[in-house]
C-alpha cells in the first residue's frame, strides 16, 4: 500500500534588519521550532546572506536572503534600534510588497512595525508597535491607525504587537489559527507563558499621563495632582490658571494631548496604580482616594485606560515581600 505523503511543513521566515533586537530575533525562532506539535520549518534571513550587525550589542550571521521571503508562509519582522530615524532598504521594502502580493503574512514585533508601515500596507489598517515608539509611529505614517493600548493587531495579512514579549502572544496567536489551541496551550507551556495575557499594553506604561510640553499651566497641573481626591472641573483648573475655560482646554490639549479632564482622569488612575502596587488599600478605598468614589467606577476607568481590571493589576504588578 503506497504510504501517505506527509504534510507539507508552514514556513516561517525570520528578517533580521541591521539594529535587530536579539530577543524580538529569537521569540519567533523559538516558537516555531519544529516538533510534532508544532509544524513549521524556520529561516533566519537578511537583505543578503552574511553578517547583521544586530542590537544590544550582538550580530547575527544568516545564511539566506530576501529569497527566504518568497518561500515562506509567514515573514516575522524582529524590532529594531532608530525605527523613527531610516526606513528599510528600498530592496527590503519590494521583497515584503512582493511576499505580500503571494499571499504571505508579515507580521512585525515591536518597532519591526515601522518596517511594514513603510511599505504602505499597512495604511488605512489598525497597528501596534512598543508603546515608547507609539507617538513616532503614527506621527511618521499618518496613514496608520495606531492603537497604542493593545500587544498585538491582526489585520488578517499584516500583524503587528506590541514591546518584545507581546511577539509571544503574537506567535501562540498564529499558532492558535494555524494549527488549534491545544498546540498553542502546548507551546505556552513549553515557554513557561500565559497561553492568553489579559488586558494590554498600556498597563506596562510607566505613566499614562505624559510629561508636560513646557510649563505653560504647569503649575495648574501640580496643584490638580495634589487635590485628586477632591472634585476637579474644568472651570476650577481654568480659574485656577487664571484664563477662560474655553482658552484652558484648547492650550491644555495642545501641551498635553489630552483634554484638561482625560489629564485628570489618567492622573487619578496613575495614582491607583501606585496604591494597587504598593499598598494593601482595598479597591473601594482606593477609588476614594483618587476622587472616583466606589470601587465600581474606578474598575470602569481602569479597564477603559488599561484594558485590565484593578485586581488583575495588583496580581501582576504587586510587589512582595
Amino acid at each position: 500500500m503506497a504510504s501517505v505523503p506527509s504534510p507539507r511543513l508552514h514556513r516561517v521566515a525570520v528578517l533580521v534588519l541591521e539594529g535587530a533586537k536579539p530577543l524580538d530575533v529569537g521569540i519567533p525562532a523559538q516558537v516555531f521550532t519544529t516538533r510534532a506539535s508544532v509544524p513549521y520549518e524556520v529561516r533566519v534571513c537578511g537583505a543578503a546572506p552574511g553578517l547583521v550587525t544586530g542590537g544590544d550589542g550582538l550580530s547575527y550571521h544568516v545564511a539566506d536572503g530576501l529569497d527566504a521571503l518568497g518561500w515562506a508562509d509567514v515573514v516575522f519582522v524582529p524590532g529594531y534600534r532608530f525605527p523613527d530615524r531610516d526606513d528599510p532598504p528600498p530592496a527590503v521594502v519590494d521583497a515584503l510588497v512582493e511576499a505580500h502580493g503571494r499571499g504571505t503574512r508579515l507580521a512585525a514585533i515591536s518597532t519591526g512595525a515601522f518596517a511594514l508601515a513603510a511599505t504602505g500596507l499597512l495604511d488605512g489598517k489598525r497597528a501596534t508597535t512598543h508603546w515608547h515608539y507609539t507617538r513616532a509611529l503614527a506621527a511618521k505614517h499618518p496613514s496608520v491607525r495606531v492603537d497604542e493600548n493593545v500587544l498585538f493587531v491582526d489585520e488578517g495579512s499584516v500583524l503587528t504587537s506590541a514591546g518584545a514579549a507581546s511577539g509571544i502572544d503574537l506567535c501562540l496567536h498564529i499558532l492558535r489559527g494555524d494549527v488549534g489551541v491545544a498546540a498553542s496551550n502546548h507551546a505556552a507551556r513549553r515557554l513557561v507563558a500565559a497561553p492568553y495575557r489579559s488586558g494590554g499594553q498600556a498597563q506596562y506604561v510607566p505613566r499614562s499621563v505624559p510629561e508636560p510640553l513646557g510649563e505653560r499651566f504647569a503649575a495648574t497641573r501640580e496643584w490638580a495632582l495634589r487635590r485628586l481626591d477632591e472634585p476637579l472641573t474644568l472651570e476650577s483648573l481654568a480659574r485656577h490658571a487664571r484664563v477662560s475655560p474655553r482658552t484652558f482646554s484648547r492650550r491644555f490639549v495642545e501641551d498635553t494631548g489630552y483634554t484638561p479632564m482625560q489629564w485628570v482622569m489618567r492622573a487619578r488612575i496613575d495614582v491607583a496604580r501606585e496604591l494597587l502596587e504598593l499598598s494593601e488599600r482595598s479597591v473601594e478605598q482606593i477609588a476614594d482616594d483618587v476622587g472616583l468614589g466606589t470601587g465600581a467606577n474606578l474598575r470602569q476607568h481602569f479597564r477603559r485606560i488599561l484594558g485590565t481590571t484593578p485586581i488583575e493589576y495588583r496580581r501582576t504588578f504587586a510587589r512582595g515581600e
